[in-house]
């Protein structure tokens, strides 16, 4: 039998039903797709399920989103092959923003300063023309300014300066941005 105190409003037991249709979904109707074909149809699914997700954005099969209605990606932005997108919280991706392959988007950790470690949560906003190297990490309530660029394997857990790039565990500023023109 389930306790359902567990659920302590609708929208947490709307939130639980809506993550399992999407789970089936995603893995019956997006997950087997080749690479080269279905990024319309995937970008429908996950607006169909309250992503707000521009018509040029693009979303390998292989990327885990948790809760979709909790995602926006702007124009041009990128999320590649094996990324995890456990937005419990919003996640917000600018134009022109590549997310690389495995890195992991964290929009939730624990209270470690209660027994019980309750859940909680902050967005995490990444700006326009970032690019996120492969297996990085970026945790909870973290902002990642325009053009920053983050290492591959960097573990991201405070605000990012725009145009710098960063690396490591923790991630520390290793240079500025420069574009040329």
């Amino acid at each position: 039998m389930i306790d359902l105190s567990l659920y302590e409003n609708k929208l947490t037991l709307r939130n639980q039903v809506g993550r399992m249709l999407w789970t089936l979904v995603w893995a019956i109707l997006a997950r087997p797709l080749p690479r080269s074909m279905g990024n319309k149809w995937k970008i429908l699914l996950l607006r169909l399920f309250g992503a707000q997700i521009d018509s040029t954005a693009v979303v390998y099969s292989s990327v885990r989103i948790y809760m979709p209605w909790n995602l926006r990606m702007a124009p041009h932005s990128c999320l590649a092959p094996g990324v995890d997108c456990y937005n419990v919280d919003k996640i917000d991706i600018g134009a022109h923003t590549t997310i690389s392959q495995k890195t992991y988007l964290c929009a939730a950790s624990h209270d470690i300063s209660k027994p019980s470690l309750p859940l909680v949560t902050a967005p995490i906003t990444i700006g326009n023309q970032v690019w996120v190297a492969a297996d990085a990490f970026i945790g909870p309530g973290v902002e990642v300014g325009e053009g920053a660029v983050i290492a591959a394997c960097a573990c991201v857990v405070k605000n990012v300066p725009e145009w710098t790039v960063v690396g490591g565990n923790p991630a520390k500023v290793i240079k500025e941005r420069i574009v040329e023109k």
